[in-house]
């Protein structure tokens, strides 16, 4: 079968009656719809309708409610609830609609493999739209509307002196994300030293793919060319360890970290690119023998799954022409303009209250924690000069530019991960940028004050980030800084799900920021909220509780007769933690018995605390156990 005979996208100016009756009777693979609406969670639905009945309501389904759900199948808390529960589902005519094909099911009358087409859509509740896609699209015009005012009130902004605000027809949100993942044979596991030292020794960094795993890699980058995807690059990451083959010439005992690019795009379309690519990437490393990892943290102590989100903004001129508003007119001279210092600015400052929508789970966290180039600190680097870029990865928000280049100005946001929500996570970065925006352009600043803002030092005043802070650091933030000068300059960041979801309560004034307009509304958030915490709550007591237990009691004595007074000693030590961790006595009680006493009570402040206790202890177990366990030879 010839993949070039099948369709994989139907394009806005396709989607009317007359052109689909035509192109579905053309291809008769296509036998199922799928209406994808994404809830607050990111979770994107997913059904079969038979053709036959798209094609007998086609008008409904382009025009009305295409169908109907409930809260119980989507992720709205306190939006969709029991006594009022009907969601709607809109069909969204301005993306790409592609078809979902299953490789492994051959429809014998057409001989080609059945596809479903996807129609994303937005879900409606008592005739207001609360879903993740719609608040994007409904963000960014906002966004648009605002910037396009304030170009017009300032319409000579430093940096910007190039750009004829009379000739913008339209502003373009160019946005990107980029996909890490672990994949691995099924039912094996790699030993942590052997990946621990194979990072630190760089072995898998962009090295050659081989077997299995290169075919399904070169496979992913065919299937998004042909949705149009436009992929860059695919390679392996810093994670992983040499599979194996076995006699039949097949790759065994595989466990490898990748990474798939593909272009930018905007708005709605980037974040609904990498849903797509995110089930082509598991369905075809499925067809090829393996499973693949989304987790931010899926192995401890070895490099977790960022998901890199670039941030930028451009003028589509009425002459056709593309001018990028975050490049300066003299790339020689200026890191950024007006605008794009503001977005930067904007974005760190109020980043408490974007954070919940970026870090929503304990796998999340996992990841974020020093010495593995994952962001910690909130805080930017923009390079040695304007005319020496450079790339600072140890810090949250990166300055990409390329100075032959202006088109390729962005900000690289390090932060999220595979499971971000990346509709709501874009709103959030643009309006805290808006906010950030406003302000320098308000403050009539050249281009090199506006630079001396950003590079303030601790107790420095600014005109609007604040004074006890720093915002900028050319150095390595985990080598240069101590965990306490950290702290001081780019404030403690949160560890858990409760600490990071309490941004809202703490910095009223930063979320204020992502309630003007009207699109993210109170509401929205305490149903984020609400329903953030109720996963966070049930995956500590029914997963990860669980599973460090059975961890506890992995860690048997090894000892016999043989062992020295230090083998006894290091048992002990062990024992004391294992004591702590998971066995109550008639006095006191086990982290594990604290921590599920702390939830029933509502007490999520002892409980993240002891959830923070319960994870440095599993691995100072882990630690000690290894230690211990290597020094017997019985």
């Amino acid at each position: 079968m010839e993949k070039s005979t099948l369709l994989y996208i139907i394009k806005p100016e396709q989607q009317n009656k007359e052109s689909l009756l035509q192109i579905l009777s053309d291809h008769k693979e296509i036998q199922y719809v799928s209406l994808m609406g994404v809830d607050l969670a990111g979770n994107d639905t997913d059904e079969k309708i038979p053709i036959n009945i798209f094609l007998h309501d086609l008008d409904k389904f382009l025009y009305g409610s295409a169908a109907q759900t409930d809260g119980s199948s989507v992720v709205l808390p306190g939006i969709a609830t029991l006594n009022d529960a009907r969601v709607d589902m809109t069909v969204d005519r301005d993306v790409n609609w592609y078809v979902d094909y299953n490789y492994e099911h051959v429809d014998e009358s057409t001989g080609k493999i059945v596809g479903t087409l996807r129609l994303p859509c937005f879900l409606v509740h008592n005739n207001t739209f609360v879903d993740s896609r719609s608040l994007l699209k409904k963000t960014l015009s906002y966004v648009e509307k605002e910037i396009l005012a304030l170009l017009k009130q300032y319409p000579h902004l430093p940096g910007l002196e190039h750009v004829e605000v009379d000739q913008i027809d339209h502003l373009d949100f160019t946005t990107a994300t980029e996909l890490e993942f672990w994949v691995k044979s099924p039912r094996e596991k790699s030993p942590i030293e052997a990946l621990s030292s194979s990072q630190v020794m760089q072995e898998q960094y962009w090295q050659r793919t081989r077997g299995n795993v290169r075919t399904a890699l070169e496979q992913t980058i065919e299937a998004l060319e042909l949705y149009g995807l436009k992929p860059e690059m695919g390679h392996k990451e810093c994670g992983g360890v040499k599979g194996q083959i076995d006699e039949t010439g097949h790759m065994t005992h595989i466990n490898e970290q990748l990474e798939v690019d593909w272009k930018f795009n905007t708005g709605l379309q980037t974040a609904d690119n990498e849903i797509l690519a995110r089930i082509v990437v598991k369905e075809l490393f499925r067809l090829n023998g393996m499973e693949v990892s989304f987790q931010a943290k899926p192995i401890q102590g070895v490099a977790g799954s960022g998901e890199h989100t670039h941030v930028g903004l451009a003028a589509k001129m009425k002459d056709g022409r593309v001018v990028n508003l975050f490049a300066p007119g003299d790339m020689h001279k200026d890191f950024l303009s007006t605008l794009g210092y503001g977005a930067l600015m904007g974005i760190l400052k109020n980043y408490e209250a974007v954070n919940p929508f970026i870090s929503a789970t304990s796998d999340a966290f996992n990841r974020l924690k020093p010495g593995f180039e994952a962001p910690v600190c909130v805080v930017t680097s923009l390079g040695l000069s304007p005319e020496v870029p450079s790339r600072n990865r140890t810090i949250l928000a990166g300055l990409i530019r390329d100075i032959d280049n202006p088109l390729a100005t962005r900000i690289e946001m390090r932060s999220p991960n595979p499971y971000t929500n990346t509709y709501i996570a874009i709103a959030a970065f643009y309006l805290a940028a808006l906010d950030g925006m406003k302000a320098c352009a308000a403050s009539g600043r050249t281009l090199k004050q506006l630079e001396k803002e950003i590079s303030k030092k601790y107790g420095q005043k600014g005109f609007y980030l604040e004074r006890d802070r720093e915002y900028r650091t050319e150095q390595d933030v985990f080598e240069h800084f101590t965990a306490e000068e950290r702290q001081k300059c780019f404030g403690e960041p949160p560890a858990t799900v409760w600490e990071n979801m309490q941004g809202w309560e703490k910095y009223p004034e930063k979320k204020a920021v992502l309630l003007a307009g009207g699109v993210l509304t109170q509401r929205i958030l305490d149903s984020f909220e609400e329903g953030a915490l109720v996963r966070w709550k049930t995956e500590i007591l029914n997963r990860l509780i669980p599973e460090t237990r059975l961890e506890v009691m992995a860690c048997k004595a090894l000892h016999g007769e043989t062992a020295t007074a230090y083998d006894k000693a290091q048992w002990k030590k062990v024992q004391e933690v294992r004591e702590k961790l998971a066995k109550d006595s008639s006095r006191t009680s086990c982290v594990f018995t604290e921590i599920r006493k702390a939830m029933e009570a509502g007490d999520y402040d002892k409980a993240s605390d002891k959830f923070l206790e319960m994870q440095r202890l599993r691995d100072e177990m882990m630690r000690r156990y290894h230690d211990y366990a290597q020094n017997i030879l019985d």
